[in-house]
């Protein structure tokens, strides 16, 4: 029995409430029931386009890409079929979950991944239903919401470059320093701002604390390699709209290294 054998007849015992234990071909180890149900909601039948798109593209093809993109749980922006910054993000993030070099062009490879997508690498198997999963190494954030994927999202994480600022702060200059690092371990939400807040070391768009002074936070500069101070910086539209989807007392987890 081929892949897509096994997943059609894995959803209708999902559907009907069977508990699954099924090791499909080329995998080593049994896929439990979530998995499964994972997997089938993020590999329906599409076909691919096939057409070389660049950035600032337009037309039916983008909005096929896009609309690709979002029922993946990437966020493209928009469904208008312009290729702007927010599906160049949302594109670079399908493509670091898929084992493919980060490009705003999009060609013949990643095609064939839209139409037959992995799932981005679950740091924690055993954690929470909800909690939000940032990995260092391909720097994707993944919020999970009872149990399923809600959101996939590029970031630039902290630089691993020492920093020594200056700054007026309550009142004074001051001498600010540290490491440019995002701790890697589990942490959780706490509290939170709307719209632009202005710390020590700049400003950051709706910052959601988990760490201390660490944060997720909107960016005008989301790059394609950890630069922010230490915070995990986040394309502005997904900024947006993650306060909405991510409460205070969830789990974060941050785990991995970025190799440059």
């Amino acid at each position: 029995m081929g892949v897509r054998q096994h997943l059609a007849v894995a959803a209708a015992m999902l559907t009907a409430g069977a508990v699954l234990a099924i090791s499909p071909p080329a995998m080593a180890a049994p896929v439990t029931v979530q998995q499964l149900a994972q997997t089938v909601r993020t590999a329906p039948d599409w076909v691919s386009p096939g057409k070389t798109l660049k950035f600032g593209a337009k037309g039916s093809v983008v909005k096929s890409l896009q609309a690709r993109l979002k029922a993946l749980g990437y966020m493209p922006g928009s469904v208008d079929g312009q290729y702007g910054g927010a599906t160049q993000t949302a594109v670079w993030a399908f493509q670091k979950v898929n084992g493919i070099k980060p490009t705003s062009t999009i060609v013949a490879r990643t095609w064939r991944a839209l139409e037959n997508p992995k799932l981005p690498k679950v740091l924690v198997p055993t954690g929470k239903p909800t909690r939000a999963e940032v990995n260092l190494s391909t720097q994707i954030l993944v919020l999970y919401v009872k149990g399923q994927i809600k959101l996939i999202s590029h970031i630039s994480s902290g630089s691993g470059i020492p920093y020594v600022e200056y700054a007026t702060w309550n009142g004074t200059r001051q001498k600010f320093s540290g490491d440019a690092r995002t701790p890697t371990g589990t942490f959780k939400t706490t509290w939170r701002r709307t719209g632009w807040h202005k710390s020590y070391l700049g400003e950051l768009y709706n910052p959601i604390f988990f760490n201390g002074g660490i944060a997720f936070h909107g960016a005008l500069s989301v790059p394609l390699y950890p630069a922010s101070h230490g915070c995990v910086r986040l394309p502005m539209h997904v900024a947006k709209v993650l306060p909405g989807l991510l409460g205070t007392g969830v789990p974060v987890i941050v785990r991995g290294s970025f190799q440059r």
